[in-house]
């Protein structure tokens, strides 16, 4: 009978302290741009593999945004509003969410951003320096082409960095006087592989093998134009993405694929920052200002070709 008593208190210890474990943990609001974007997706699953590795019982709520820098804002202001300990925010167009980011400053919800441009009021944004990255690759492709041809360019204002990539490849033509943009686009975020699908159908039908090259800001829209010229049957067409999704190097990788070349951004890698800062600042309560070297922090990108791909395929 003293026997059960015993384990029956231990039990009873034992819950008491896991309710108290579980009281404890941290509860953060993960706010997306657009979940169905690859490197959001990446970005969440680095932060994922940390919290497995650190043994974390974090509560990570998702908030999706649809590619609405409106349903930003009101995602950033309904978890300010509901208290939660840090809010993540990935890939945004933070220039709606003022209010919203002063409405987390006041109820001192610390605000950890990846990819979103820094604002005043958020701790840090951890990226890619987007100017480098378009620098390496738009000039690439341009060299490929023998610095003349017609291109498609295919632009996406609305998110910092690729508007950043978009006005380096803008400058970078100036110095290419033989090379001609046939038709430049502005990709539509909330529906971007359709609205790229869409767009390079009626190109490739406007024209046709008078496209040498195609320009696009990131990975998915690269992978629509192929699609969609190579349904049109033109095979002659040099197309450069960014973000080095593993589909997008296998693409390059691939004999007599369209698909020259892509940069390598470590989204992973930055997920897993953000959980080292988390843990830092918010939890165990260090100087913000001693953890962090910068209100932005870079990490390196190289360029992918077909000449190293290989090396930046999975393991």
């Amino acid at each position: 009978m003293i026997g059960h008593l015993r384990k029956a208190a231990v039990a009873a210890a034992m819950g008491l302290l896991l309710s108290a474990v579980s009281a404890s943990a941290m509860d953060i609001a993960w706010v997306h741009a657009n979940a169905a974007a690859q490197s959001e997706q990446r970005v969440k699953a680095g932060f994922d593999a940390w919290l497995k590795e650190k043994g974390k019982d974090w509560k990570v709520s998702l908030l999706d945004s649809g590619g609405s820098g409106e349903r930003t804002a009101s995602n950033l202001q309904d978890a300010a509003s509901r208290g939660v300990d840090a809010i993540v925010i990935t890939m945004a167009d933070l220039r709606a969410s003022r209010a919203a980011i002063d409405a987390a400053v006041a109820a001192k919800i610390p605000i950890f951003t990846a990819d979103s441009g820094y604002i005043d009021g958020v701790i840090v944004d951890v990226t890619t320096n987007n100017w480098a990255m378009s620098s390496s690759v738009s000039p690439y492709l341009l060299n490929e082409l023998g610095g003349k041809g017609n291109i498609i360019f295919l632009r996406m204002a609305e998110h910092h960095g690729t508007r950043k990539r978009g006005d380096v490849m803008e400058t970078i033509l100036k110095e290419y006087p033989d090379v001609k943009v046939l038709a430049e686009h502005n990709i539509d975020y909330t529906a971007f592989f359709e609205d790229t699908t869409s767009t390079m159908q009626d190109y490739a039908a406007r024209f046709g093998d008078q496209i040498n090259a195609v320009w696009a800001p990131w990975d998915e829209p690269a992978q629509a134009a192929i699609n969609a010229l190579s349904a049109a049957g033109l095979k002659n067409v040099k197309v450069i993405g960014i973000d080095g999704h593993p589909n997008a190097v296998a693409e390059v990788c691939k004999d007599n694929s369209l698909m020259i070349a892509t940069v390598s951004q470590p989204f992973e890698k930055m997920g897993g920052q953000l959980g080292d800062w988390i843990e830092a600042i918010v939890e165990k309560k260090e100087d913000a200002a001693t953890v962090i070297p910068s209100k932005t922090v870079y990490m390196d990108a190289p360029l992918v070709t077909k000449q190293n791909c290989k090396d930046f395929l999975p393991k």
